[in-house]
């Protein structure tokens, strides 16, 4: 059966929320990736840089000089935070007007825009650069988006509202609010607008964990649409995670019509859990997401440190039907703070991927390449270009 065509009728419904969408254009329009020799072989060679354990972005300098050595070792896809700790690492009109703060109020990013930075020398370099939005629809628990919206945030059905991320307390906002929808569209959609992006990324994060979703908004509208009944007791009663999950993918939809509509030729990149998981425990669809054709670019993260296990989700019959339809490539973990990855692990990993024809490999994370270079050569000896992505003829 084949993909069902959907890029008209995103465009179309996309125009209707594009209007309320008036942030400041910055024009980066001219900056476009190298493009590559014909004759190099397809493969995604992907890497994530986070503002977490690294100091890649906290400089122009240091920024300069890691999109240069990645381009060395031929990464051709770069995957920049610009969403995380309840900040952007851009000046966003939409952040400024929801709490108050434009830019990420860290000293190294103070007078910078590093998003339109790493767009510029990632494409001077031949390198696509899609954003990606890694706190999602998360929020530290004291931040100022979480302090000033307390009406915005979820809860359990016991009233607390703080999920732990390690030793990091956070909170988690309403999918089903509108002025968090509002909120989120908007952010996703001036990146589309105001930057030569190659792409939008979200992952595990665009979702919710299975106990949360009893706050009074949320529990009024299943109660509406229920004929007065309040939700069940049990987070994991069927009907009411599959009734959760479907209005994160409404959610999942407005970001993507709204980012269509301004950049037909975004690519929309989504970075889950495998699928069963980021279902049963954060309510993330994303099955149901790719059948509707809302992704382009799927990269299921798979980070497993025994072989057997790592292969056993690569070989998941879900995953294999999503590769009839679009790239899918695979998150491999190179390392934790204080925790790297044996290079035999990822080297392992790698011919793996390849042994199954998968898309390609994205790594996380940028600081945890350590200082291997000339084994993350061996693996990219040469030059590759990206996958192509059908639907948007690229």
């Amino acid at each position: 059966m084949g993909r069902p065509i959907r890029r008209s009728w995103l465009i179309a419904l996309g125009l209707a929320i594009a209007l309320l969408l008036h942030p400041p254009r910055l024009v980066l329009a001219q900056s476009t990736p190298a493009q590559p020799a014909p004759d190099q072989p397809t493969e995604l060679r992907g890497v994530w840089l986070t503002n977490i354990d690294s100091e890649v972005l906290f400089s122009s300098r240091n920024l300069v000089v890691g999109l240069r050595r990645l381009a060395r070792m031929n990464f051709n896809t770069l995957y920049p935070t610009v969403w995380n700790g309840g900040y952007t690492l851009y000046p966003s009109p939409t952040a400024k007007a929801a709490f108050g703060v434009e830019l990420d109020p860290y000293p190294g990013f103070q007078g910078r825009d590093v998003l339109g930075e790493t767009v510029v020398e990632g494409h001077r370099l031949g390198m696509a650069v899609i954003p990606w939005f890694e706190f999602g629809l998360m929020a530290p628990a004291g931040s100022e988006l979480a302090s000033q919206h307390s009406d915005w945030l979820t809860q359990r059905r016991d009233g607390t509202q703080t999920w732990m991320q390690g030793s990091l307390p956070r909170v988690w906002l309403n999918p089903f609010h509108p002025e968090v929808q509002q909120f989120m569209v908007r952010l996703l959609a001036e990146v589309a607008e105001r930057y030569a992006i190659d792409g939008i990324q979200l992952d595990d994060h665009f979702g919710m964990p299975l106990e949360m979703g009893y706050d009074p908004y949320t529990v009024a509208l299943y109660q509406q649409q229920h004929g007065g009944n309040a939700p069940p007791a049990d987070a994991t009663d069927p009907e009411w995670v599959r009734w959760r999950a479907n209005q994160v993918t409404r959610l999942f939809h407005q970001i993507v019509t709204a980012v269509k509509s301004l950049k037909p030729t975004c690519i929309i990149s989504l970075s889950p859990n495998p699928r069963q998981f980021a279902y049963e425990q954060y309510l993330q669809d994303w099955g149901t997401w790719e059948r509707r054709g809302l992704i382009d670019e799927l990269i299921v993260q798979i980070y497993r440190n025994d072989l057997d296990r790592f292969e056993l989700e690569l070989d998941r019959p879900d995953v294999q039907v999503a590769r009839e339809f679009l790239p899918v490539g695979v998150g491999i973990l190179t390392g934790l703070k204080g925790r790297i990855s044996d290079i035999r692990q990822i080297q392992r990993q790698v011919r793996a991927v390849r042994d199954r024809h998968y898309a390609g490999v994205a790594f996380f994370f940028y600081e945890t390449l350590g200082d291997r270079d000339p084994y993350f050569q061996l693996l990219f000896p040469t030059p590759a270009r990206r996958p192509r992505v059908p639907d948007l003829g690229l």
